[in-house]
């Protein structure tokens, strides 16, 4: 534990601009308890007061209307007659012969009396009907204490945000934020400060998110499983993350005395074993709950999966198939102080490449055995589709709708083994691809995405959506265990990790150091902060977290003044950048090879972002084939990171001054004393020559273009860092070990620190025409 002792002391640290008023010490926010920040954001977020009644409302009538449907199907249904398995004689002379046999709806219905009697014998079915009773009238009250504090987030929307709830939706969050700062010195709903910052807003917002982001980032968090015949897995589903924010968060017994403060006790560093033990105690509590409630919960998840999923399934057997972001995906690529809508919109512009990237992966044996499998289910569907045309009495035969249902789900499954013919195989664009959206991967997968380790990997981020059903469905199951046998012997951990990563915000409250994106403190050397960090293995975030969330935060929030470390970690990187743009190719000639780019890559959106990221990412590729106008003998060494280079010096020509809502989201500010000084400098104008190359820019706003181009921007940042990195990384360990990124044919070259290229074990100097 020596690692722990130079940075074992809860810190308290002041505001970058202002200190608390005199005596105003006590007090934290000058608001009502329900128009918390974060409140206000979730408002927003989900469209405003009715929209979240709505959802409450129905969320409410489907919770009743799940237990009482299953209540009639076990008790109130008779499936002897409905199966046809007894008799059922239909009476009356209006009666045809032939129909008084005929089974119908009714007939297989219970009445009323018999039904209640059933109900009414099963002290089982009435404990669990007492159990939703009380769980349903608890959430009703609840929905009415939000009725209130919903009504209270309105009116101060309209009275002092003067955004009118049908105009809603047409606010940005950013155009909101900004509405709360200038509500801030105009009125100090804050006491503390006069000026309310954008990070003041986030750290408000994500002050426990950023906790869990920090001990995902740090390994803390127990959800990495080794299984007998499985090997290491990641498990972290909705209801296991719950149980973590419940003992570290919000419960009974957490680690916060409130929703903004960490109890003192935990501040100090003299009674850690103790804390630690008391905080081993109150897992081994919550395990046992989950364990006794584990059987409930069990029932509700399954009822619950099969009414959302069973009609889908019919509908589309392949959308098991669909992946989606898994929940430790989400934690893992997210950057401290991203909020949800962030998150999901880099995400979803993930999406694509990285399922392009996954289904590029297929099994020849699989493949052959799939479409076999296909063939022989396709001809007998073919069959019987045919006699049923021809004679619909066909559908009357016993099983036979069984059977085409049943064919039709294994046409669709064994179609998604078979590769698409057309596909092309090109692992390190498309995870170059993937990566320039995520902008997070380990470095052992640079130049191994190939490999089924780097598929296998990629899949815990990127997870079937059956995987993801089935893990719910088990979590009740598992998650007992983990919270008695793996999160407890974390205890000691866990409370040193939130006494030495907690600090005090004046006008904020506790939150995560991590947060603070502090560049002197938490940086990493191998992500270009060497040199200017002073923090130790143990502090320091991993894969370049503490370097990525300042650029993307600096870019989401442009008029966001950093301090000054985080100042010189963005004028370093400035200059870096620009000195790679020297050496790099030319925007332009970016820009000339985007068509051919697009089409290396498949992407078929083919915007103006889109076409900046492809010309970057697939330029080594190009280059290393012998594009007209290089030298086709020589591959450039760092080509991407270069190329990323020369077009983030471009941007800064790109400004255009802010008018009302519309601003450029591509200015850095790196300095206390320009407020919206350019990030670079540049005589190439990158977008000046999309605009002209590229007409579909024309019909777009000119806000949501700012944005995407903003997302670009970032997109860039993040394929330039870890081209950085991994050039770094590599030269650690030794000559000889490098392979720059080459494509599309074999080449082998390695480069030295002085930037020549040795190409067939002879040495040479790289030259070009352009």
């Amino acid at each position: 534990m020596a690692e722990f002792e130079a940075y074992q002391e809860y810190q308290r640290i002041e505001d970058y601009e202002e200190d608390s008023p005199p005596g105003e010490e006590d007090l934290l926010i000058h608001v009502p308890e329900g128009l918390r920040v974060a409140h206000i954001y979730h408002f927003h977020q989900k469209n405003g007061f009715a929209c979240m009644m709505l959802s409450e409302f129905f969320e409410l009538v489907q919770f009743l209307f799940v237990v009482t449907f299953t209540t009639f199907l076990f008790n109130c249904v008779e499936y002897d007659v409905l199966f046809a398995n007894r008799a059922v004689n239909h009476t009356g002379q209006s009666l045809n012969p032939l129909d008084r046999n005929k089974v119908t709806l009714p007939d297989a219905i219970l009445p009323s009396q018999q039904c209640t009697e059933r109900i009414q014998s099963n002290s089982w079915i009435i404990f669990l009907l007492i159990m939703a009773a009380i769980f349903w009238i608890y959430r009703l009250v609840k929905v009415i204490c939000n009725v209130l504090s919903y009504w209270e987030i309105r009116q101060f929307y309209i009275k002092a945000l003067k955004i009118r709830m049908d105009e809603l939706c047409n606010f940005s969050w950013q155009e909101v934020q900004g509405r709360l700062i200038s509500l801030q010195r105009e009125q100090q709903m804050c006491i503390h400060k006069k000026e309310l910052t954008e990070l003041d807003i986030y750290h408000r917002i994500l002050r426990f998110k950023n906790y869990t982001v920090a001990m995902i980032n740090k390994s803390l968090l127990p959800v990495r499983l080794r299984l007998p015949l499985f090997g290491d897995m990641i498990f972290l589903t909705q209801g296991l993350k719950y149980n973590f924010e419940l003992i570290l968060f919000w419960g009974p017994c957490s680690l916060f005395q409130n929703k903004w403060n960490l109890h003192p006790k935990y501040k100090r560093a003299g009674n850690r074993l103790e804390l630690a033990r008391q905080l081993s105690r109150i897992i081994l509590l919550a395990g046992i709950a989950n364990l006794l409630l584990c059987p409930f919960v069990l029932v509700w998840q399954v009822l619950y999966a099969f009414f959302s999923y069973a009609e889908v399934i019919k509908r589309e057997p392949g959308s098991l198939g669909a992946r989606r972001w898994s929940l430790y995906g989400r934690l893992y690529l997210r950057h401290f102080n991203e909020l949800d809508h962030e998150l999901q919109g880099r995400l979803g512009r993930g999406y694509k490449p990285a399922a392009k990237y996954m289904n590029a992966f297929v099994s020849p044996l699989l493949a052959v055995f799939a479409k076999n499998v296909a063939f022989f289910s396709g001809s007998v569907l073919a069959v019987l589709i045919a006699l049923t045309v021809y004679d619909e009495d066909v559908l009357t035969v016993q099983h036979i709708l069984t059977a085409i249902t049943v064919l039709g789900v294994v046409i669709t499954i064994t179609r998604s083994f078979i590769p698409d013919e057309h596909m092309v195989w090109c692992p390190e664009q498309l995870l170059q691809c993937v990566l320039a959206h995520i902008h997070y991967m380990p470095d052992h997968w640079k130049g191994n995405a190939n490999k089924s380790e780097t598929r296998d990997e990629m899949a815990q981020l990127f997870q079937y959506k059956a995987v993801f059903i089935l893990e719910e469905l088990l979590s009740p199951i598992v998650t007992p265990f983990i919270l008695i046998f793996l999160l407890r012997n974390k205890s000691l951990e866990i409370i040193d990790f939130f006494r030495n990563f907690t600090v005090e915000v004046v006008g904020v409250g506790d939150i995560c150091s991590f947060a603070q994106m502090d560049i002197r403190r938490h940086g990493n050397p191998q992500w270009m902060s060497e040199g200017q960090t002073e923090a130790s293995v143990y502090q320091q975030a991993e894969n370049g977290k503490t370097e990525l969330s300042l650029m993307h935060f600096t870019i989401k929030n442009p008029r966001w003044q950093p301090p000054q470390d985080s100042s010189v970690f963005i004028s370093h990187l400035r200059e870096k950048v620009q000195q790679d743009a020297q050496s790099g190719p030319s925007p332009q000639l970016l820009l000339s090879e985007a068509p051919l780019c697009t089409s290396l890559l498949s992407n078929e959106s083919a915007t103006a972002p889109d076409n900046l990221l492809a010309s970057v990412l697939a330029h080594p590729v190009l280059t290393a084939s012998g594009l007209p106008g290089w030298n086709r003998r020589f591959v450039p060494t760092s080509s991407t990171a270069s190329a990323a280079a020369s077009v983030l010096a471009s941007l800064s020509s790109s400004q255009q001054p802010h008018v009302g809502r519309s601003r450029s989201h591509v200015i850095l500010p790196f300095s206390h004393h320009h407020h919206e000084s350019p990030m670079y400098h540049s005589d190439h104008t990158a977008v000046d020559s999309m605009s002209a190359s590229d007409s579909k820019i024309v019909g777009q706003s000119n806000t949501a273009l700012l944005s995407e181009f903003a997302s670009a921007e970032m997109s860039l940042h993040a394929i330039y860092m870890h081209e950085v990195h991994q050039q770094k990384f590599q030269s650690q360990r030794g000559p000889g070990q490098f392979q720059p990124p080459v494509a599309m044919r074999d080449i082998e070259a390695t480069s030295d620190k002085y930037g020549s290229i040795t190409y067939h074990g002879q040495a040479i100097t790289e030259t070009r025409s352009l």
